[in-house]
């Protein structure tokens, strides 16, 4: 059997592509979850690496959980079931907003369940012209287990993520893009290709700021404005002190790129 995620990597970004078509990359298989971890894990160990693509291969970015499977689940007891989620599939949710670079998720079909919450753990969101989401749990029964309540309203808004999530009707790329749930729809032949030139946008800044610059906007989401001023304070100390931030300003200064030769 093939990997169930690919790894690429090209200088600073890397692609990161589910790769059970015939599942509709679902996510939630124990598999799936090891290397997705693993792979978290590897990004945050390299400095290399400034930015991230995900998507799928096929026609789906995911269908989140894995019907055949999470139906088996009704013969567990409660007990059973919350630690099957807590040490399964919500690890996913944990690794991804301890992702230190940014990701982008490029859409590039189907985003249901958990596949549409995947996708708004992701940092940037861009779709092609196929590509809908849906949160759609309610139809079978069930909540989003996996963070989707946290997510989605913090994207979309209280009203629209009640809409998604009470109705679980799909929403296709346009709609998406109304709701700023993604921020660029392109034509499918062009979805990587736009990811590709995001990812090289973001990947020209040095590491140390990128990686810096998103774990404040990810802890903003959680404390008080003065705790985030203190952290902001400290991490900009940090910053100032770099020869890439010297480099800056050299470069501003003398109408020039600049050079960033350092990680």
């Amino acid at each position: 059997m093939s990997d169930p995620i690919l790894y690429e990597q090209e200088g600073p970004i890397v692609v990161v592509t589910l790769n059970r078509p015939e599942t509709r990359n679902a996510i939630s298989d124990s598999d799936m979850i090891e290397h997705f971890i693993s792979i978290i894990e590897r990004i945050n160990k390299d400095q290399r690496v400034r930015a991230v693509i995900l998507t799928g291969a096929g026609k789906s970015f995911s269908s989140g959980g894995n019907l055949k499977k999470i139906g088996d689940l009704a013969t567990l007891s409660p007990v059973e079931i919350r630690t099957w989620y807590l040490n399964g599939i919500q690890r996913i949710p944990r690794a991804l907003f301890a992702l230190e670079v940014p990701i982008i998720a490029a859409v590039n079909g189907a985003a249901v369940g958990a596949g549409c919450d995947l996708a708004c753990m992701c940092d940037i969101r861009i779709a092609s012209e196929g590509a809908f989401f849906a949160e759609s749990f309610v139809k079978l029964g069930i909540i989003p287990g996996d963070g989707g309540a946290w997510f989605l309203p913090r994207i979309v808004g209280l009203s629209k993520a009640y809409e998604m999530a009470f109705t679980g009707d799909p929403i296709n790329a346009t709609e998406a893009l109304t709701c700023g749930l993604v921020s660029k729809v392109v034509p499918d032949e062009q979805l990587l290709a736009a990811a590709h030139d995001l990812a090289q946008r973001i990947a020209v800044n040095p590491g140390y700021a990128l990686r810096m610059t998103k774990s404040l906007f990810r802890e903003a989401t959680q404390i008080k404005l003065e705790a985030l001023l203190e952290m902001s304070a400290g991490m900009q100390a940090m910053a100032h002190g770099t020869a890439e931030h010297k480099e800056a300003v050299t470069a501003f200064l003398e109408k020039r790129k600049p050079r960033f030769t350092s990680e």
